[in-house]
């Protein structure tokens, strides 16, 4: 008796909430899909640069110097601000 009562409630409660928990469901899709397509953003590129910058300056290790130089012109394509184009010669 006891777990059928108990059955009813719930059955209630989720009639009551169907199209919330619709919405959340549905908010909750696309959130994760966001998250999944979205890239890092572009302050993280520019410290991240930035700190490659200060350990290729300890270095000073040409074929690092390349490498870094390559995510300068990558990160300066699409975002703001530019970084200063590093001298490997």
């Amino acid at each position: 008796m006891e777990n059928r009562e108990t059955f009813l409630i719930w059955k209630l409660i989720l009639q009551k909430n169907n199209l919330r928990n619709i919405f959340f469901i549905i908010l909750t899709i696309i959130v994760v899909i966001f998250f999944l397509t979205y890239d890092k953003s572009c302050g993280i590129d520019h410290m991240y640069i930035l700190n490659e910058i200060k350990i290729y300056e300890k270095s000073l290790n040409p074929e690092f110097c390349e490498e870094v130089l390559e995510k300068i012109i990558f990160y300066n394509d699409s975002c703001t601000p530019v970084i200063e184009i590093l001298d490997c010669g």
